[in-house]
């Protein structure tokens, strides 16, 4: 196993439903995607549908992939949507079949889904999202439509939008 594997397959167990979906960022049927593909599809992803959809038309490889910004920091293009609160994005990666997490859905507004997760599985509430985002942040980019997942969050004693880094 190598390390980028063992890195990858620590974050999705110690993550748990935290991320409903994992990516490496490294394999396509047609061999690797190159790293700086990726990244500029991650950053696409954050504000740049136009760009996001001409690159998916072109690579559509691209849709699972996930950028590592270094130290244990994997970004999905979805998962950028979701920190800077980018629903349109979101929402259409998401009817392209890409992998949602309790991030972007709690972004989304989606407390049908999110609530009774963080209810199974409470110490949830205070897992990190890319760069340490945490789901208040989530909550609080989704706007009025999270604004019931934000309360919740609160209730729940969740009152930071950013943790520090554990890596």
């Amino acid at each position: 196993m190598t390390r980028s594997d063992f890195i990858q397959r620590s974050l999705l167990t110690a993550g748990g439903l935290g991320t409903l979906g994992f990516s490496s960022f490294q394999s396509s049927k047609a061999g690797e995607i190159p790293e700086k593909l990726i990244r500029e599809y991650v950053i696409a992803g954050h504000n740049d549908l136009d760009k996001l959809e001409k690159m998916l038309s072109d690579n559509p490889e691209l849709l699972y992939t996930r950028y590592h910004w270094g130290n244990g920091d994997f970004e999905a293009a979805i998962e950028g949507a979701g920190h800077v609160g980018h629903r349109e994005i979101a929402e259409y990666l998401i009817d392209r079949g890409a992998r949602v997490t309790l991030y972007v859905l709690t972004m989304l507004g989606k407390e049908e889904l999110v609530i009774p997760v963080l209810d199974e599985y409470p110490s949830l509430i205070n897992a990190s999202g890319p760069h340490g985002f945490t789901l208040l942040h989530h909550a609080k980019m989704g706007g009025e439509k999270s604004k019931g997942i934000y309360q919740y969050l609160q209730e729940k004693g969740l009152q930071t939008t950013k943790n520090d880094p554990m890596y």
